[in-house]
């Protein structure tokens, strides 16, 4: 059997958006008040994978020349 009734409820595209727009422009204000604190956390985590990839390159290599 078809189901013949259409959507329950109204729903407002253009309402979700306004609520959207306004969400995107309140976020980066919260952001740049957290974002020097934030941005020096993933820079060391960066840098200490760095290093730690490369201490295991060289305990490689030198297991493998040794």
């Amino acid at each position: 059997m078809a189901n013949t009734q259409g959507p329950q409820g109204t729903n407002d595209p253009a309402g979700s958006t306004q609520m959207f727009r306004a969400f995107v422009d309140d976020t980066p204000q919260s952001r740049q008040a957290a974002a020097p604190a934030a941005s020096s956390g993933p820079r060391v985590g960066l840098i200490v994978g760095i290093v730690a990839a490369v201490i295991v390159v060289a305990a490689v290599a030198w297991l493998a020349l040794g």
